[in-house]
């Protein structure tokens, strides 16, 4: 028997597809909890006046196919026929065989004989010229509905930068917010908070407003450290065996990154260069790092190798790129990016550092990569809006750790994750305070809060745990793009 035969083929779809014979999806698939990605996708694909097909990019693991599967229940519960909904994963041996027309073709042919369908493809990357089928079904199928996913960003923006235009939105899903954490997890004491509750407005509130917020809040300090370490992604912060989660995080997540997806998307052979570049990432994420030392401490690994092969991680969806942000009167030195592994608990997973807990460097890097994950992601629509680093040069370079670039103001962030902190006139954001609409300074203790004692008032405290979760409070009340966060 042929592997691509008609007759196996469709015993894959339905197997992928139980919706056809039992008319809904399973509880398993079909998880309660929703993520900002999934209102998001929904709007896009239902608009009614603006047809759009979506892509859903992110990282392995963190709940893309979830996202699917809500969708496609959503539908069911609003009485779509369960045979005109079809899912394929382009992950599995026989379909990654198959081209999309072939696969759907057999379906149109054996379960859904009209062409106003409902398509989810999942890992579309793995299908040959995905992008022209996806433009063929925009464009002769006006009714046909289509939501995709895939684990190569820059892959998928480049395609919905040629044939995409007009036809599809991409939307990026990080890790989990600490906000969605909170959610998955159940926090039965969850803050009920004013849905116009913003970070960056906090210094405009009494001192008994302010008090009363925070202490609201105080009750999710004691889930911070573990989302810290497993959290941000979704089968895993549900598990309650943490060194078992650490690793299937990095078989499921990091291992398959590197050794299968990103040699078979860019056709490379040099697995270890490129394991040996992620784990220095690792070893060094939220600081400023240096083509030239990464060759040189890697031994044989050439500059052009180690700029491709970061370019590579960011497009996997393992690395952030922070870029500088040039002040205005104010020079930068020459440019060389901040690195910040995607999420603190892959980066926990790879190094297996039993003390980071009581470590308060590791414990200042988690919580900083943490932070620019949570902004990096609340920006990521907003097209105008950049997300750098401005590091003062000098022979005693002063910097700031977070950037939010808006086209007339900025929104600067600085990271002091611990118990105490010397913020004297000669901090960077100290000095160019002035120059920003909002001045936020993330601490660690729940009680290091309000303005910033003998230094300009628009600095303000604010302890992590309250900031990442208000920040998630802020997307979900759909604050993108009124000037901040």
């Amino acid at each position: 028997m042929q592997i691509k035969s008609v007759e196996n083929i469709i015993k894959v779809l339905s197997a992928f597809n139980p919706w056809w014979k039992i008319g809904s999806v399973t509880k398993d698939f079909a998880k309660p909890v929703r993520r900002f990605a999934y209102y998001e996708a929904l709007k896009i694909l239902t608009h009614t006046d603006i047809r759009r097909m979506v892509i859903i990019s992110g990282a392995r693991r963190i709940g893309k196919t979830t996202v699917l599967y809500q969708m496609i229940d959503n539908f069911l519960q609003h009485h779509v026929n369960p045979k005109k909904i079809i899912y394929i994963s382009f992950d599995h041996p026989v379909l990654k065989l198959c081209s999309i027309d072939e696969i759907l073709d057999i379906f149109h042919s054996n379960v859904y004989g009209d062409k106003d369908a409902y398509y989810f493809f999942d890992e579309i990357q793995y299908a040959d010229q995905w992008d022209n089928w996806l433009k063929t079904i925009y464009d002769t199928q006006p009714q046909t509905k289509v939501v995709a996913t895939g684990s190569a960003s820059p892959v998928l923006l480049d395609k919905a930068g040629e044939s995409g235009v007009g036809r599809w939105t991409v939307l990026s899903i990080p890790t989990l917010s600490f906000y969605e954490y909170c959610q998955l997890i159940g926090v039965n004491d969850l803050p009920q908070l004013d849905i116009k509750i913003k970070p960056s407005e906090l210094i405009r509130l009494s001192k008994q407003e302010q008090t009363d917020l925070f202490l609201k809040l105080s009750v999710l300090q004691k889930h911070f450290l573990r989302y810290l370490q497993v959290g941000g992604f979704p089968e895993l912060a549900l598990s309650s065996d943490e060194f078992y989660a650490q690793r299937m995080l990095r078989e499921d997540v990091v291992d398959k990154v590197l050794k299968r997806d990103i040699p078979a998307i860019y056709n490379i052979r040099s697995i270890s260069d490129l394991e040996k570049i992620f784990l220095y990432l690792c070893y060094h994420s939220s600081n400023i790092i240096s083509i030239d030392a990464i060759a040189k401490e890697l031994n044989g690994v050439t500059r052009p190798t180690v700029e491709k092969y970061i370019r590579y991680l960011e497009s996997a969806n393992l690395i952030y790129v922070s870029e500088p942000v040039e002040l205005k009167g104010k020079k930068v030195l020459k440019v060389q990016p901040k690195i910040y592994i995607a999420d603190a608990a892959i980066r926990n997973a790879v190094i297996m550092q039993d003390d980071v807990l009581t470590d308060p460097e590791e414990m200042g890097i988690m919580v900083e990569t943490a932070v620019y994950k949570h902004i990096r992601a609340f920006y990521y629509q907003n097209s105008l809006t950049t997300v750098g680093y401005h590091r003062i040069s000098g022979s005693k370079a002063k910097e700031i750790d977070v950037v939010v670039n808006f086209p007339r103001s900025k929104i600067f962030v600085e990271v002091k994750y611990r118990e105490s902190y010397n913020m004297g006139a000669g901090e960077a954001i100290v000095m160019l305070s002035e120059e920003a609409q909002s001045c936020l300074l993330i601490t660690k203790r729940e009680d290091d809060y309000g303005p910033l004692q003998a230094q300009p008032e628009r600095i303000y405290r604010i302890p992590a745990f309250a900031f990442l979760y208000l920040l998630g409070h802020a997307e979900k009340n759909s604050y993108h793009f009124e000037g901040g966060f």
